[in-house]
């Protein structure tokens, strides 16, 4: 019986941060997927954790735990492909050093992803956006932080960990305003600003504390470096509030990547080129913009502008004769 912990620990420790180069963000998801899975398999086992053999994870096991990640997490098909895809570069790390588990490896590799509904994207619309914008009160050190973290997740079109990870040494805010942003998949690209993010940074740059050695550029109340879910908190606080002047925002759900989607869809909109969105989103490869494309009513109705509608030839309508009717139904 071969240990987990013992592999496991070297997977997340050694190879995905220094062979595969993996992201922190990356590390961080697929320690967790690990987590959910060997509290799973513990408890289905009645064992310890720290007991648990590789042997143990085979197919059956791992496929409960997907459908307990559906049925009693209630994590949607995304996620389960996600949690699937970890456990998948796991077994293929351990195909080339633990000869014993190369049958079993590749029987987990050959499990299934879920497909997934391809819904349109949400996003705000400029009325919206610009009354999330006012909700931050601009008179406390902390609405300067909000308004500015808001402003520059929407104007910059960034992911969220992009966000909280930006540190002061990122940001050139004269003469030209640019961030450098280090996004998925190590790819670097610059984002100019606009003069009122600009200025929305250096009005919170001025308040920042100054005895802070944090080199993150948004900071908590405590002085410590912005989380994830602290930046999603503060974000539902202000939508909650900015329902009561823009009732549509009831009716979406809207969370710090749907500030990216917004940022997309106006970019757009303003432009026309799906290039430029996909540049300014830092995307691989334009497939992945494509959505925007689907969402946006106006790319569509320019087509049908462009096309010259074919003519339908006007016919008589010729009501049936009663009485074959009535024949034809006896029959």
């Amino acid at each position: 019986m071969t240990n987990l912990a013992d592999y496991l620990s070297v997977f997340l420790r050694e190879y995905l941060p220094s062979e595969r180069r993996a992201s922190q963000h990356t590390c961080e998801a697929y320690a967790y997927t690990f987590q959910l899975l060997v509290c799973f398999a513990a408890r289905v086992s009645k064992t310890q954790p720290s007991k648990l053999t590789l042997e143990y994870l085979d197919v059956s096991l791992v496929v409960s735990f997907l459908k307990h990640l559906e049925n009693e997490r209630g994590n949607s098909s995304r996620t389960r492909n996600a949690r699937l895809a970890a456990i998948k570069a796991f077994f293929r790390f351990l195909e080339y050093r633990v000869p014993s588990c190369l049958d079993q490896a590749r029987r987990i590799r050959v499990i299934p992803i879920k497909k997934v509904d391809e819904k349109l994207v949400d996003y705000l619309n400029p009325k919206e956006m610009q009354t999330l914008l006012d909700m931050p009160d601009i008179k406390t050190i902390l609405g300067i932080r909000d308004r500015a973290m808001i402003y520059l997740a929407y104007a910059a079109g960034l992911r969220v960990s992009e966000l909280v990870g930006l540190r002061l040494d990122q940001l050139d805010l004269s003469p030209a305003p640019i961030i450098h942003v280090y996004g998925k998949g190590r790819r670097e690209r610059v984002i100019p600003l606009w003069k009122e993010t600009a200025a929305a940074l250096r009005a919170w740059i001025r308040v920042r504390s100054k005895t802070t050695i944090i080199p993150e550029l948004f900071l908590t109340a405590q002085e410590k470096s912005m989380t994830r879910s602290g930046f999603e908190y503060i974000l539902s606080k202000y939508v909650k509030e900015a329902v009561i002047k823009q009732p549509s925002l009831a009716n979406k759900r809207v969370s710090p990547h749907v500030l990216r989607h917004t940022c997309a869809m106006h970019t757009l909109q303003a432009t026309h080129d799906i290039r430029k969105v996909s540049l300014w989103l830092g995307h691989a490869d334009t497939k992945s913009t494509e959505i925007y494309l689907r969402a946006d009513p106006t790319e569509k109705l320019e087509a049908l502008l462009a096309g010259t509608p074919l003519s339908l030839h006007r016919g008589n309508f010729k009501a049936p004769d009663k009485l074959l009717a009535l024949l034809k139904s006896k029959k």
